[in-house]
C-alpha cells in the first residue's frame, strides 16, 4: 500500500476509528484562529504530495495506529481547551461524521484543515481550505470554506491564490501564508501584496517562532 491509500478496515471505513499520527494540546499557530489554545489531531494518510510538506511522515496511513473515536474524544476531554483542529495528512480522506458528532455532543468547537481534494464529511464549526497545486480540489469545498489559506512558495502563487479566492463565498476569510523555508524571501512580497489587496490577510506559522508543536 502506498501513502496514497486509505486503510481498508471496517472501523476506519465507517469512521469509528482513524489512523492517528499524533495528537497534542498546543496553541493554534496559523490562520484565523491564531493564538487560541487548541487540541490537534493529526490523521495519517495523504496523497497530495506537496514537496515542501513538513509532515511527510503523515503520508503513509499504515505507519500510524488505528485509534477508536472514543479514545480520541476522551483524550481531548482531558485538556482544558474546547477547540479542536483535525488536520493531517489529508483528513478528508476519511469518514469524519462519527468523530464530529461525538465532539459536538461534548460541546467542543471543531475545525478542519483540508486541501479540498476530497469531499468533506462531518459537521464543522470552521473549515479551513488550503489548496495545493498537486491535486485538484473537489468543487464543493468553495461553498463550504470559512477560510482560504494559500501557502505562498513563489511569486506565481499570488495569481494562483486569486483563482481560488474568486470561487469561495464572499464571507470567506482570505489568508496568504509564506512557506516556511521561503519566508525571508516571500514575506516582503506578501506584505506588499496585502497592502495593495487588503481583502487578503497575512498568516504566519507563529508556532514555529514560538518553538511549540
Amino acid at each position: 500500500m502506498t501513502h496514497s491509500s486509505v486503510i481498508h478496515s471496517s472501523d476506519v471505513e465507517q469512521g469509528l476509528a482513524l489512523p492517528v499520527m499524533e495528537s497534542f494540546y498546543t496553541i493554534q499557530g496559523e490562520g484565523h484562529h491564531t493564538g487560541r489554545a487548541a487540541y490537534f489531531v493529526r490523521l495519517g494518510g495523504c496523497d497530495v504530495g506537496c514537496h515542501w510538506c513538513d509532515v511527510k511522515e503523515s503520508w503513509d496511513a499504515m505507519a500510524h495506529p488505528i485509534v477508536p473515536i472514543k479514545t480520541i474524544v476522551d483524550e481531548i476531554n482531558v485538556s482544558k481547551t474546547r477547540f479542536v483542529v483535525i488536520t493531517g495528512g489529508e483528513p478528508a480522506m476519511y469518514n469524519l461524521e462519527p468523530l464530529t458528532k461525538a465532539l459536538q455532543q461534548q460541546g467542543v468547537e471543531i475545525a478542519i484543515e483540508t486541501s479540498g481534494a476530497y469531499p468533506v464529511t462531518g459537521d464543522w464549526h470552521w473549515i479551513c481550505y488550503s489548496p495545493k497545486k498537486f491535486k485538484a480540489p473537489n468543487p464543493a469545498i468553495y461553498q463550504m470554506a470559512n477560510e482560504l489559506k494559500v501557502v505562498v512558495y513563489n511569486k506565481h502563487d499570488f495569481e494562483w491564490a486569486e483563482t481560488h479566492a474568486n470561487n469561495v463565498r464572499s464571507d470567506c476569510k482570505l489568508y496568504l501564508q509564506p512557506e516556511w523555508s521561503k519566508a525571508d524571501t516571500m514575506n516582503p512580497q506578501i506584505v506588499a501584496y496585502v497592502k495593495e489587496n487588503p481583502q487578503w490577510n497575512i498568516s504566519l506559522q507563529t508556532h514555529k517562532y514560538l518553538n511549540i508543536p
